[in-house]
């Protein structure tokens, strides 16, 4: 990898097994790979397929693709959930994830200790913690309910503790999976403000979203990924281009 370089895949592949998920998401899983005519008799396909491509520190890359084209699937291959069958992929620098905000929150727990339990597991000390609680649960807007446990939640108030948290304890690389539209339009305003913020500072960024106009936004640079193969990746204009096009 050269020096600027944080992300690197090549001909990285992503191989699934049916018998990896529950018989309740089998049908919908086979709904989004039926068209790839790849789900094999003994239950694999390729969820992603010789993708080669390069992230350079500070890009915001922004990734777009139909649903079950493989965008969750890169996401969570960079974040370290799935190992490549095929090529590989090289992370330099820590990772912190949005997939789902809710991600990793223990029910019977209140918010005050789920903030702990999360930045710990994700890598911050007990100290850093500390120095960072008071500004996730302000910008949460949570302080009547943080000693409360979060199974009595709503999910809109579990989003944005959650969103709280990773934009707060912030690592060399955020991945965000469609997490602008959190809460309430005075929230969302407030989450688009911050991040503004995170991205004209040193962080990357990987944003996938299913509107084009968020992508246009955010991101420099873009991919666009359709039933798991790259089909085009450059500079956003010129990739979205091809992709509203097609």
């Amino acid at each position: 990898m050269e020096t600027n370089t944080i992300i690197q895949a090549k001909n990285l592949g992503i191989k699934y097994k049916i018998s990896r998920f529950k018989r309740s998401s089998i049908m919908n899983l086979v709904k989004n790979v039926a068209s790839r005519n790849s789900l094999k008799s003994n239950g694999e396909f390729w969820g992603l397929r010789d993708l080669n491509f390069e992230v350079q520190k500070g890009d915001i890359l922004g990734v777009l693709g139909k649903n079950g084209s493989g965008k969750s699937t890169l996401l969570k291959t960079i974040a370290g959930i799935y190992l490549p069958d095929e090529g590989e992929i090289n992370v330099k620098g820590t990772v912190s994830s949005m997939l789902t905000l809710s991600s990793g929150f223990k029910e019977d727990l209140s918010g005050v200790e789920n903030i702990f339990l999360i930045g710990v597991l994700t890598g911050f000390s007990e100290k850093q913690i500390k120095a960072k609680f008071s500004e996730i649960v302000e910008f949460s807007e949570l302080e009547d309910f943080i000693y409360q446990p979060v199974k009595s939640y709503s999910s809109g108030m579990k989003a944005r503790l959650g969103f709280s948290i990773a934009i707060s304890l912030k690592k060399d690389i955020m991945l965000v999976d469609e997490i602008l539209g959190v809460g309430d339009f005075k929230f969302r305003e407030k989450s688009r403000k911050k991040m503004i913020e995170l991205i004209k500072s040193d962080i990357t960024v990987i944003l996938v979203s299913h509107d084009s106009e968020t992508i246009r936004e955010y991101s420099n640079k873009c991919i666009w990924i359709h039933e798991g193969e790259l089909k085009a990746t450059g500079n956003t204009e010129n990739v979205m281009e091809k992709y509203l096009t097609s």
